[in-house]
């Protein structure tokens, strides 16, 4: 099995990024569903404003990306959050721990002192790739999608 590779961005990974991101918004598993994300959205969400944007790529081809940024403005913004996602053709080949890893890496070359997801759907199989990692959930949004499922805060020191 090929290992990831893992680059910083380029603006040619625009259209991949919206293709996995399209993927993932209709399946509904680790993004809530609703309408087909347009570039611009897609754009907002995973480069722009982001102190960090990777790529990964499994034999030449993109498999996934992620970002790192600040969860917080301000005196707590050594909090870090980030954000991953995998296309659907790369699950289950180490794309998610490879980003993940690399991650925390950055985070820590930025000057971070912990990383926060904000919102983990309680379905989201990443769940378990994240507790393994060190992360501990330290909170509950009850309802938090479409008044039904519950989110989970998750949070680790780096």
């Amino acid at each position: 099995m090929a290992t990831p590779t893992i680059r910083a961005y380029r603006s040619d990974d625009d259209g991949p990024i919206l293709d996995a991101y399209r993927e993932a918004v209709a399946e509904g598993g680790s993004f809530p569903p609703g309408d087909p994300p347009t570039m611009e959205r897609t754009r907002e969400v995973w480069v722009e404003d982001k102190s960090v944007v990777l790529t990964a790529e499994l034999d030449g081809a993109f498999a996934g990306c992620c970002y790192v940024r600040p969860n917080f403005p301000g005196r707590a913004a050594r909090i870090a959050n980030a954000g991953y996602l995998v296309a659907e053709s790369a699950r289950r080949r180490g794309v998610g721990r490879a980003l993940l890893e690399r991650s925390l890496d950055e985070a820590r070359r930025l000057g971070f002192r912990a990383m926060m997801f904000n919102l983990v759907f309680e379905r989201n199989p990443a769940r378990r790739l994240w507790e393994a990692a060190g992360f501990e959930v330290i909170g509950r949004i009850p309802r938090a999608i479409d008044d039904e499922q519950d989110g989970l805060i998750y949070f680790r020191e780096l």
